[in-house]
């Protein structure tokens, strides 16, 4: 079992292992919930390049405003 020690700001570093099994790398976020067991559950955000296709404009698509890409990234996050 890997564990860490909390500073005096509340930080924490993830154990190595942990942070290969879930592929994370600097810059990379992470989030924290409460599952209904009460466990605290660590998820990583990373994405792989491939989702990112179909984002570039399209001649036969109309722009898309910072607003719509905020919104979609939003979806994305939240696994919708």
């Amino acid at each position: 079992m890997a564990t860490s020690t909390v500073t005096s700001k509340g930080q924490i570093t993830i154990p190595k292992e942990i942070r290969e099994h879930l592929r994370l790398r600097t810059g990379h976020r992470v989030e924290f919930f409460v599952d209904s067991s009460g466990q605290v559950v660590l998820k990583a955000r990373n994405k792989d390049i491939r989702s990112l296709k179909g984002i570039v404009r399209s001649p036969h698509r109309r722009a898309v405003s910072i607003a719509e890409m905020n919104e979609a990234i939003a979806r994305g996050w939240a696994g919708q």
